[in-house]
């Protein structure tokens, strides 16, 4: 029998159902549960600050831990460069503080406030003295996918059909189109966030554990044990089954 994995959906700066969720996986799986978690942890909530930590600390604790890379925590990694770097997938009005995207509230998290008469390099220069620097590297430590068990963990998706040594980084944190609209099977089961839905959803060749949690809805985990997979509620495991 395999050890049940536990994937946690988009965060976005809530810790409080973090902490939630976590507690509620230790009851089910002991302190040592073997969890993925499906990246954007920053952005749009109160506490990303907290949740990096959180994050951050378990994994230098050694606990089976793994973190995958989000579209949100990679716009927060570049605008920590050097020189802050424009994510081209976005549209050419918007920057990662642009009032949709979170990132005023990530750095609002640290301390730094966003006016909009200051100019770009003087809000980077504080962010930079602001950020420790064992977030920033915590932030370039994400993987951007992990694969176990006949299961592909990854934020966004995959573009169908392409090996998984030739994805590109692009989509694998950004992908929508032709991943979600298809019904095709894939050679994994794909476990992926990105894609705010009302409830954690199973597709049969994909679940998306994106439950809206950055718009005030809770935040959605899902247990993979021995081929099965259930919904973590509050009441316990409720078996998740493909959308019909």
């Amino acid at each position: 029998m395999n050890q049940p994995i536990y994937a946690i959906g988009d965060i976005h700066g809530h810790l409080d159902l973090l902490d939630d969720m976590l507690a509620r996986i230790k009851a089910d799986g002991g302190a040592d549960a073997h969890i993925v978690f499906l990246g954007d942890y920053v952005d749009r909530g109160p506490e990303s600050r907290g949740v990096i930590e959180r994050l951050r600390r378990g994994v230098e604790a050694g606990r089976n831990w793994i973190c995958l890379k989000g579209n949100h925590d990679r716009m927060f990694e570049w605008f920590m460069e050097d020189t802050p770097r424009h994510d081209p997938h976005l549209l050419v009005e918007y920057s990662w503080l642009h009032e949709k995207l979170g990132g005023v509230q990530t750095l609002e998290s640290y301390g730094v406030t966003v006016s909009k008469q200051e100019r770009l390099s003087a809000l980077h220069e504080r962010a930079k003295t602001a950020v420790p620097e064992n977030h920033v590297a915590f932030l370039k430590s994400l993987r951007l996918f992990h694969e176990q068990n006949g299961l592909l963990f990854v934020h966004a998706g995959i573009k169908p059909g392409v090996p998984l040594g030739e994805q590109s980084e692009n989509d694998l944190v950004w992908i929508r189109q032709g991943f979600i609209d298809d019904a095709t099977p894939h050679p994994w089961l794909v476990v992926h966030g990105h894609t705010a839905l009302k409830k954690a959803t199973h597709f049969g060749n994909r679940i998306d554990l994106d439950g809206g949690a950055a718009f005030g809805r809770p935040l959605c985990a899902a247990v993979f044990e021995n081929g099965q997979v259930w919904q973590l509620t509050p009441e316990g495991r409720a078996a998740m089954s493909p959308n019909k």
